[in-house]
């Protein structure tokens, strides 16, 4: 493997990267840097904890040493806590140049943010849905001259689901300069990524991790199958063991909702295990507290939904638990690369119920490597089921005096207001649907019974004709038979 001098970088970067430990770039820095150094736009695709974020900070660096001014650059990434882990980055390597940076995310107050964009920081790295809030309502900064455009975690931010950012993608889009180079970096290369391959402009420079593999080997990846209503008993069991053995391990446990990472975290804290808890119900400055209180070893466990799934880097984790089996494959590869991160070694563990089965095939077939069994002693479980169960009950029952389903239920309404959508109309709206839907299901249920009738009449005057024809037929033969 060659060094940084080689790629073309600058000598006071490659002494930046030394006094950071960085001595040798990683395969996708080795491939990408030179490209984009060139000039071309660039499509990086390389497994979880391989450097992507380097690779891209590293060529943007150098060529806003050769011609500073603000904005230069604009960072798009899908959750608020990856783009100020991107602005560190950027921050800690660009030091010889008094480097400005600015981070628009949601959370956090709008003015002070409107008033760092005014002085025309040279980074800008931000969530799509703020920074597009910014440009609808003010006019004080200018984005016309931005030389790069990069999307982090690029399948995340163009896909069409829950979290859809096409609206906002094409507001900021709309304020960019036509020449300019983009740059997307990902774990997982989807269909729509792969649709860009062919539209992409500018030379672009298409680089893919050549492992048949879509995790790192240094994982060590198991599953253990259990029934629904022992998930929990399993849980505790596990962190019990990880905890004993291993004092100064650190563990993320993933889960698929806000309310279920409650719930674990209240209940864990009840069994007397120090947690912290990270999901999008919560405060953002909470968020990044708990977030700097994991990553410093102040707690050792952490349970989040995905909002932590996607590239945050918290080099000592030993240990991913996914509570549920993820839907997708692409997901499970972002949760369990949170751990064997940059050469080190970590478990995977998945809690895999009789429902989920199906799941962990397509994983399997997706990462192109067998989960294999963990082995649990199934008694130490059942010893401690009851104590887990009621005290898992004790913590919904706290959490429901809570309101945290209302509090919800008002972050839904603040989110469409921020849309321009009015909640009160959505819900009559959806209210009409249920109803449409509902009637449109009872006259299919009348079709089908008036079917079922027309078959069950056709079918007696069936019945009734043979009966007919039978006494009909035995008339004859009486007759025949006396004559």
């Amino acid at each position: 493997m060659s060094d940084f001098s080689s790629l073309g970088l600058s000598d006071w970067l490659i002494k930046q990267c030394q006094q950071l430990g960085i001595s040798k770039p990683t395969p996708v820095q080795q491939n990408c840097v030179p490209a984009i150094l060139e000039g071309r736009d660039c499509l990086g695709c390389a497994k979880t904890g391989s450097g992507k974020t380097a690779a891209f900070v590293l060529p943007v660096l150098q060529k806003l040493s050769e011609d500073p001014y603000g904005i230069f650059c604009l960072v798009l990434t899908p959750t608020r806590e990856l783009a100020y882990q991107i602005a560190e980055q950027f921050r800690v390597l660009g030091k010889p140049l008094g480097l400005r940076d600015c981070i628009v995310v949601g959370g956090m107050d709008m003015v002070a943010q409107a008033l760092e964009l005014s002085k025309q920081p040279h980074i800008v790295v931000g969530t799509p849905g703020r920074l597009a809030d910014h440009i609808r309502s003010s006019n004080t900064f200018s984005m016309s001259r931005i030389q790069f455009l990069i999307l982090d975690e690029a399948d995340r931010l163009l896909e069409q689901g829950c979290t859809d950012f096409t609206k906002d993608l094409e507001e900021i889009l709309g304020i960019l300069p036509a020449k300019r180079q983009t740059l997307l970096f990902s774990a997982t290369l989807t269909d729509t990524l792969q649709e860009l391959k062919n539209i992409a402009m500018n030379k672009p420079f298409f680089w893919e991790s050549k492992s048949e593999t879509r995790t790192v080997e240094e994982l060590d990846q198991r599953y253990i199958l259990t029934p629904e209503k022992v998930k929990d008993a399993y849980l505790v069991h596990l962190i019990q063991t990880f905890t004993d053995e291993h004092d100064d391990w650190s563990i993320i446990i993933f889960t698929n909702t806000c309310k279920t990472c409650q719930i674990l975290t209240m209940m864990l804290r009840e069994l007397n295990f120090p947690t912290i808890s990270l999901h999008s119900m919560m405060k953002q400055k909470q968020r990044f507290a708990n977030l700097a209180k994991f990553k410093a070893s102040v707690y050792k466990i952490l349970i989040a939904t995905d909002v932590a799934a996607r590239g945050l880097d918290i080099p000592a984790v030993q240990v991913v638990i996914n509570h549920n089996t993820p839907g997708l494959s692409k997901i499970y590869i972002h949760r369990v690369g949170r751990t064997a991160r940059a050469g080190r070694s970590g478990v995977s563990i998945t809690l895999v119920t009789q429902y989920d089965i199906h799941l962990v095939h397509s994983i399997e077939e997706q990462i192109q490597t067998k989960l294999k069994e963990y082995p649990v002693k199934e008694k130490e479980v059942l010893k401690i089921l009851t104590q887990v169960n009621v005290t898992r009950r004790e913590c919904e029952i706290k959490l429901e005096s809570t309101d945290f389903d209302e509090k919800r239920e008002i972050n839904k309404r603040k989110q469409m207001i921020l849309e321009g959508k009015d909640p009160d109309l959505e819900a009559k709206r959806k209210a009409e649907l249920e109803k449409i839907k509902s009637q449109k299901k009872r006259f299919k249920q009348k079709i089908q019974e008036t079917i079922e009738r027309q078959k069950r009449g056709q079918l007696k005057k069936k019945l009734k004709k043979r009966k007919e024809m039978k006494k009909k037929k035995s008339a004859e033969a009486a007759a025949s038979s006396t004559s």
